[in-house]
């Protein structure tokens, strides 16, 4: 059982402010399954911070969620071919409490209307040019689509 379901929280709240307040909520509750991955998310954050001497903003967090996003999806593979099921089920809780924290994802047709807009923006005419376009999407599609799925798009409007 989640403690909080983050939809009810309102936007206004830094997205670091909302996870500490979560953590408090699993400790009250006792949901110890929440809590260790909620710790999981305060300590990736906390160590980006020590490492780089900086205070994270919204954007740096959705930055480190993401990448424990992706980490976790390429573990759930990993141990879904191996037939690790109780592993893998612990990858999926865990991406289930992460995502909670993501913006929501980004349909198909509002990323190709993203990607129109940064193509048209940068002036770019052809795959030599995709790392301008990437540059300006990055920001704008952070933690709501997979980057690998952001790059194939531009690349293939590139190649058109």
């Amino acid at each position: 059982m989640h403690a909080a379901r983050n939809s009810e929280a309102p936007m206004s709240v830094e997205l670091k402010t909302r996870i500490y307040d979560d953590v408090k909520i699993a400790m009250r509750a006792r949901d110890k399954e929440r809590l260790g991955v909620l710790r999981l998310i305060t300590s990736a954050i906390k160590q980006r911070e020590v490492d780089e001497r900086i205070e994270l903003n919204d954007t740096d967090v959705l930055q480190v969620l993401d990448k424990m996003v992706k980490q976790r999806r390429d573990s759930h593979t990993q141990f879904q071919n191996a037939g690790r099921d109780q592993l893998a089920a612990q990858e999926s809780f865990e991406i289930g409490i992460l995502t909670d924290y993501l913006p929501a994802a980004l349909s198909t047709e509002a990323l190709r209307d993203l990607v129109d807009a940064a193509v048209t923006e940068s002036s770019a005419t052809s795959v030599k040019d995709m790392g301008k376009v990437m540059a300006i999407l990055r920001p704008q599609v952070q933690g709501r689509a997979d980057m690998g799925a952001v790059s194939a798009a531009v690349k293939a409007h590139l190649s058109a």
